[in-house]
């Protein structure tokens, strides 16, 4: 739910617009327990290793000596919520991969996530399978997630909810709230 998906830029994410408003409503009433994931561009494409490399020589435009900075930030209905929410930023599609994050969750005693933001065919997509590698249960919520193309959405979304359904449910953000209200908050 960054700024350089939601503006116009090359990379701009159309749906993100019309999810938007539920990431907003879920991430504000459990503030203190979400956390907001930056894609972090290399500053040049040469600082970039081996085929990401490449990646950033055809998107030479996304990268931090050529975006404004602001851009790289989460949205900013979102980004008042930050405290009590934490920020982790990435540099690629997975955020498992430096092991910062998988460590705050054990620390505080995660075992399942609720996932929403874009793209659902990018990093949706690493998150997700990342965190089902390390042995979190997952609640994708399916109408707070979005992309750039309904084609790889819709594809990505029907071998989540398939493929993985011991592991995941798939589940809209109303029936999240709901449920999330039937229980008292666990202590931290």
């Amino acid at each position: 739910m960054q700024r350089m998906f939601a503006e116009a830029t090359p990379w701009h994410v159309p749906w993100m617009d019309k999810v938007k408003d539920r990431v907003v409503e879920m991430s504000a009433r459990h503030a203190g327990r979400t956390i907001f994931t930056r894609f972090m561009p290399p500053r040049t494409a040469e600082e970039a290793a081996g085929a990401w490399r490449d990646y950033y020589e055809k998107w030479r435009m996304m990268t931090r000596e050529r975006l404004p900075g602001e851009l790289l930030d989460i949205l900013p209905d979102l980004r008042h919520l930050v405290p009590p929410a934490k920020v982790f930023d990435k540099p690629g599609y997975s955020p498992w991969l430096d092991g910062r994050l998988h460590a705050a969750l054990r620390q505080e005693g995660v075992t399942a996530l609720a996932i929403s933001g874009g793209e659902t065919d990018m990093c949706v997509l690493a998150t997700v399978l990342g965190a089902i590698d390390l042995g979190y249960r997952i609640v994708l919520l399916e109408d707070a997630i979005c992309g750039s193309a309904d084609e790889t959405h819709d594809a990505s979304l029907t071998v989540l909810g398939e493929r993985f359904s011991v592991q995941l449910d798939l589940v809209t953000a109303q029936t999240f709230l709901e449920a999330c209200a039937t229980f008292a908050p666990a202590p931290r």
